[in-house]
C-alpha cells in the first residue's frame, strides 16, 4: 500500500441515506445549519437536500480504472479531497490501496472515508443514485468507458460511454456543480486513422461524440479531454515523452500514457479557469518540448471565447446585406446607357 496516498487511520462510515420529512412551513433557522454556514436548500418532498459545493472536493467517476485510479492518486497527492465513486468497494480497496473490513447491511449505503478520500458505492446506470454520491462536490471528473474485454457486448458503448455519462451530466447539473470534466478519446469528432479504428468496438467513438454534445448543451462549464492511445505506454512513459496538447480535431493518432492523463486531469481540477469550456487533444511524443501543464493549458482556446468572438462579424455582415439595395430584374446587363 502506497502511504502517500492513503492515511494509515482510516475509518468506515456507514451512511443510512433516508429521505427527509419535509414540513409545510419553516423558518430561516431551520433551513440554516449555524455551525458551517451552509445553506440548506430543500427540493420537492421525498428528495435529498442539497449542499453547498465546494470545488476542492472532486468526485471521481471510474475511479477504479486505469485512468481513474491514477487520477484519485493525483488529486489526493495534489492536496484535493476526492469522492471516488465505484461500483464495487472491494474492487476499490484493492486497486486504490485501501485495507479495511467493514460489513454492509441491507438499505444502506456503505463508504470507507478519511479525511481526503471517500470511496463511495454508485452505479451511473442508476440515476437515481448519482446525486446523492456527488455530495458536495464542486468538480465532477468522468474517466468511464465500456470494458475493452467485453468486446462481445454490443451495448457496452451505448450503455456506459453515452447513457452512464449523460446521467451523470444531468445530476451534476440538478446538483449545481461547478465544473465537469469528461474524458473521451481522440477521433470523436474527426475522422482519421488510426484513431477511428475504434469505431469497430460498436461505435465507441459515435457515443463518446453523443456524451460530449451532452455536456456541451447542459450549460455546465467543462473540460474535454481526448487522449491518444493509452494500451501501450506505461508510467515511465513521461520519462522520454513529453505531453503536447492542441484544440479539438487536430490529431488522428498518438500515444500517451494513463499517467499523464491523470497528472493533466489533476492539475485542470486544481486551475478550473485554465481550462473552461475547453477541448483538448493530448498525445505525448519525444520531439515535444518539456513544459508546465499550465503553460500547456493557457494555449488552447476557450470555445465559449470564440463563439463570443464571431457574435460581432455576423452582425456586421447583416448590417452589410440589408443597406444593399435589391436586384432589379430589368436592369439592363450591358454597364453603358442605351
Amino acid at each position: 500500500m502506497d502511504s502517500r496516498f492513503v492515511r494509515p487511520q482510516i475509518l468506515l462510515a456507514r451512511l443510512r441515506f433516508e429521505l427527509p420529512v419535509v414540513q409545510a412551513t419553516s423558518t430561516a433557522r431551520d433551513d440554516d445549519d449555524t455551525k458551517t454556514g451552509t445553506k440548506k436548500l430543500f427540493k420537492l418532498p421525498g428528495t435529498l437536500k442539497l449542499r453547498k459545493k465546494d470545488t476542492t472536493v472532486v468526485f471521481v467517476a471510474g475511479a477504479t480504472g486505469n485512468v481513474g485510479s491514477r487520477t484519485v492518486k493525483e488529486l489526493v497527492k495534489s492536496g484535493l479531497r476526492v469522492r471516488a465513486g465505484v461500483r464495487s468497494i472491494d474492487k476499490a480497496e484493492s486497486i486504490l490501496g485501501v485495507s479495511i473490513s467493514y460489513h454492509v447491511c441491507r438499505n444502506e449505503k456503505n463508504y470507507i472515508k478519511d479525511d481526503q478520500l471517500e470511496i463511495i458505492d454508485c452505479d451511473l446506470e442508476k440515476p437515481d443514485e448519482i446525486e446523492s454520491a456527488l455530495g458536495n462536490s464542486g468538480v465532477v471528473i468522468c474517466a468511464i468507458g465500456a470494458s475493452e474485454k467485453e468486446v462481445l457486448d454490443v451495448t457496452g458503448p451505448y450503455r456506459i460511454d453515452y447513457e452512464a455519462t449523460k446521467n451523470l451530466i444531468a445530476a451534476a447539473k440538478n446538483a449545481e456543480v461547478k465544473h465537469f470534466i469528461l474524458v473521451t478519446s481522440l477521433g470523436t469528432t474527426k475522422f482519421g486513422l488510426p484513431a477511428s479504428v475504434l469505431n469497430l468496438f460498436w461505435g465507441v467513438l459515435i457515443w463518446k461524440a453523443k456524451a460530449e454534445k451532452a455536456l456541451i448543451d447542459s450549460g455546465l462549464a467543462y473540460t474535454i479531454v481526448r487522449p491518444g492511445g493509452m494500451e501501450r505506454p506505461t508510467d515511465a512513459f513521461k520519462e522520454t515523452h513529453n505531453l503536447r496538447l492542441a484544440p479539438k480535431d487536430t490529431f488522428t493518432g498518438g500515444q500517451v500514457s494513463r499517467l499523464q492523463v491523470a497528472e493533466l486531469l489533476a492539475c485542470i481540477a486544481n486551475n478550473l479557469e485554465l481550462a473552461e469550456d475547453k477541448i483538448l487533444e493530448a498525445i505525448a511524443e519525444t520531439s515535444a518540448p518539456l513544459r508546465s501543464l499550465e503553460d500547456l493549458l493557457i494555449e488552447i482556446p476557450s470555445q465559449k471565447k470564440k463563439v463570443e468572438k464571431d457574435e460581432p462579424k455576423k452582425k456586421v455582415v447583416e448590417a452589410i446585406q440589408v443597406d444593399t439595395p435589391p436586384i432589379i430584374s430589368s436592369r439592363p446587363l450591358s454597364p453603358y446607357p442605351r
